[in-house]
This record gives C-alpha cells, structure tokens and sequence, in this order.
C-alpha cells in the first residue's frame, strides 16, 4: 500500500509542477504581450495626449502655483483636501448615479444591463442605510486618518506639494506601478482573508451582498478596510514619494474602478465587472482586481467553465450581455 502511495505521489508531483510552470508561462506571456503593446503605442498615444498636455501645462502649474500659495505654511490642509475630498466626491458622484437605479429600478436603460438579474431590484432599503453608515465611517474615521498618516509620511523623504508638476510620462510610470502594486497586494490581502480565521470575524460582513452595488465597495469591517482596501492603494504613491496631483487622480481613479467592479451592471463602454461579480456569488474564485494573479495561482478556474467569463469583455454596443450571451437554463 506504501509503494502504491509513493507512486501516485511521485505521478502527482510532476503534474502539479507542470500545472504551475504552464501557468507562469501562460502569465509570462499575457504581461510580455502587454508590455510589447505598451511600447508600440507607447510613443503614439503618449504624443497625442501629451500635445494637450504639453500645450496646457504652463496653464496647469500656474493654477497649481497659485493654489500653493492660497494654502502658503498649510501645505498639509490642501493635501488632506485634495487625498481625500477630491476622491470623495468621484466615489459619491458615480454611486449617487447608480443608487437611483438601484433602489428605482429606473432609467430602465441602465438597468436592463444588470448582472444577476432578479437581484437588489429594488435594493433592500434597510440593508442599504447599515451599509451606507458603514461606509461614511470607514471614509471619515478611518481613511482620513490614514491619509493624515501617509501626509506624514512623504514628509519624511520629500515634499508631496513641492512646486514643480510631474511630467505626465512620469505619472503614467506611477499609474502602472501604482497599479501593479495594488494587484498584488490586493490578492493576497483578499485570499488571506478568505481563509477561516479571519473570514467570519471579519470579510464576511463585506460578503454579505452576494449580488453587490457600487457604493457596497468600501462596505468592510475596519480591519479588512485598513489591510485591503487602504494599504495596497497608498503603497504605491509611499514607493514612488509622489506628488499630490498623482495622488489625487490615483485615488479618485482606483475608488471609481472598484465602484464599477461593485456595481452590478455591465454597462456599454466600461471596465467589466463581471470578474468581482462572480467572486461575490461564488466567494472562492477571482480574488483579484486585473485576474493576473489568479490565471497563475488557479482561482479563476470554475470562473472561466462559465458564461460570465465569455461576457467577461469590454461591451462595444448597446445590446446587454446577458441577452446576448445569456446564462443556460436552470435544471429543474
């Protein structure tokens, strides 16, 4: 029986190893491809976007110049204001936008593009003032904090409102590490807390809308907000000593990304969500925000046997993807 067991292990072993090296070398290939698209656009769409830019960006530093010396010996109020309100009203703006649908059911436009149809239609609304209460606390007694702290922080090693604007090449630099970081540490923060020790006491509560809307985004326990909400968005800008402007975009753009991964409708012209869906229905699949991570470590395996990985795409045109590419009957 022994020498049976140690021959399947050993037939079991090889398999694993080849499972792991097809997957890195399958990563390796989607990164490399990114990479050589990068460079061969790089110098055509940076051209373009720069000439607006370039143009305006004697305009922009003058504003900026200008706006340093309204807040002249309180540099740490304009980046508390602008790390933290500019972003603010990005996330409230959109989630303003898609409560109406939410708890209307109307523009019947919007919500005929709804994921899992027959959910939140309308959203409970009890439910939904315990999240929203929620949510303001983690913004204001905990994000603000933690931005006051990261001010702090770039002090130490530089000036986040020094005069001089970044180039705009360069933020793009700080937006692909910026975004590299946060995949990262986002992935394993979230699978950390998935595991059993952690998982009740506290990512549950955010696991609680099993068919989620935008503003249900920073719906956490404050642990869970701290590690995977805050810590892989603000790593990024530490690493680089950004200016305050990268800051400003890079937080305003990362709260409307999650916003759209929560929302719940895959609308025309806008990042899929149907990845994080998935993961709030399922709980032990995609765990990550680009699917990198998990294409390598195996967690998107049950995600890619369905129907909502091939609706996984940017949608093009009008015609909703669950009419187009609808879910197979239920069994009886």
């Amino acid at each position: 029986m022994k020498g049976e067991a140690g021959s399947q292990l050993h037939a079991e072993r090889p398999k694993q190893e080849g499972h792991i090296w097809g997957s890195m070398r399958k990563t390796a290939f989607i990164l490399g491809s990114g990479l050589l698209l990068l460079v061969a656009f790089w110098n055509s769409v940076t051209w373009h976007l720069q000439r607006f830019w370039g143009a305006s960006g004697h305009f922009w530093q003058a504003e900026w110049e200008r706006l340093l010396s309204t807040f002249e010996g309180k540099e740490w109020i304009l980046f508390i204001i602008a790390a933290t309100q500019v972003p603010s009203m990005c996330f409230w703006g959109l989630n303003g936008l898609l409560l109406v649908v939410d708890t209307t059911g109307k523009p019947n436009f919007i919500a005929r593009y709804r994921i899992q149809v027959g959910k939140n239609e309308p959203v409970d609304p009890v439910k939904l003032r315990q999240s929203i209460r929620t949510v303001l606390f983690n913004q204001f007694m905990i994000s603000l904090p933690i931005v006051v702290f990261l001010y702090l922080l770039l002090k130490r090693w530089g000036d986040p409102c020094r005069r001089e604007l970044p180039t705009f090449h360069w933020f793009l630099l700080e937006l692909a590490i910026f975004t590299l970081i946060e995949e990262v540490m986002f992935y394993y923060s979230h699978r950390l807390l998935h595991h059993p020790a952690f998982y009740k006491k506290i990512h549950k509560k955010h696991h609680e809308w099993t068919a989620p809307i935008g503003v249900i985004s920073l719906y956490a326990h404050p642990v869970e907000h701290v590690v995977s909400n805050m810590l892989p968005v603000i790593v990024g800008p530490i690493v680089m000593g950004s200016h305050l402007s990268s800051i400003t975009m890079w937080f305003s753009l990362a709260l409307i990304i999650t916003s759209i991964s929560h929302c719940g409708y895959h609308l025309p012209f806008l990042p899929s969500p149907e990845f994080h869906d998935y993961h709030h229905l399922k709980f032990n699949q995609c765990y990550g925000v680009l699917g990198v991570l998990d294409h390598l470590h195996g967690t998107d395996t049950l995600f890619k046997q369905t129907k909502a990985y091939e609706r996984h795409v940017l949608l093009l045109g009008f015609t909703p993807l669950s009419e187009s590419i609808p879910d197979p009957p239920k069994m009886e």
